[in-house]
């Protein structure tokens, strides 16, 4: 399996195209702020010829190259209905302006085809399976995908802003709630293997395992505490 990804724009917010070969379909995960020229020059290098995006939830950030890719390879877009109107208002998905001195130009909007995610959903894409996780907390429509273990390669979690390495999230932003965030990460994140990897959407990659043993959140809601007072959280 092929997973290509790389910081982009203001937040260096990680873009993944995943393929199950160099030469062969792929899926790209969370094409946001200034990704376009980053998942061409991916494509190129590896031959990849993509079929879809797919969207962990829609701030800004994660979401800004959405229509640009989808024009480009002519995809649909797939995300949960929670967060589907933040494609075209992002400003009220922040509470605030987003900065259009920084974000540089931008266009706003849906792509033409838009298809919804739903939890429990199973996608068959590029010839890769991955399992939909409703994972509200960071935003109402937060999702992550989980693609099985698979001859000698780990399970791979892409996380989005739910769980980082050493960190989760932030939920001040409308739409988030930290209840909502540490019942996602009981139920969604908890019952995974140690092994499996996690690619998140800011930041390094982690483990479970690892996540688990040292991350302030997820021992807490492993030891049922949920009390995290004061541990940083990230994201936009």
């Amino acid at each position: 399996m092929l997973i290509a990804g790389f910081p982009a724009g203001a937040w260096g917010t990680n873009c993944y195209l995943v393929a199950p070969a160099a030469g062969e379909e792929c899926v790209i995960i969370d094409p946001g702020h200034q990704a376009a020229e980053g998942v061409d020059e991916t494509i190129r290098k590896h031959r990849l010829k993509p079929v879809a995006v797919v969207l962990t939830h829609g701030h800004i950030d994660h979401v800004a190259s959405v229509v640009p890719v989808c024009g480009a390879h002519d995809v649909p877009a797939w995300i949960h209905p929670e967060d589907r109107y933040m494609m075209s208002d992002p400003e009220k998905a922040l509470g605030r302006s987003i900065g259009l001195p920084l974000m540089g130009e931008l266009t706003v909007g849906e792509p033409d085809d838009v298809r919804e995610l739903a939890d429990g959903a199973r996608l068959s894409l590029a010839g890769l399976d991955f399992s939909v996780s409703h994972a509200p907390g960071h935003t109402k429509g937060s999702v992550a995908f989980r693609m099985p273990e698979a001859a000698d390669v780990p399970s791979v979690f892409f996380s989005g802003d739910l769980l980082f390495a050493g960190s989760i999230g932030r939920t001040d932003l409308p739409g988030g709630d930290m209840d909502d965030m540490l019942a996602s990460l009981a139920r969604v994140c908890l019952p995974l293997d140690d092994s499996t990897v996690v690619l998140s959407g800011h930041g390094p990659q982690t483990t479970i395992g690892r996540e688990r043993a040292t991350n302030p959140y997820l021992r807490e809601v492993a030891a049922g505490l949920g009390s995290t007072q004061g541990a940083p959280r990230r994201g936009m």
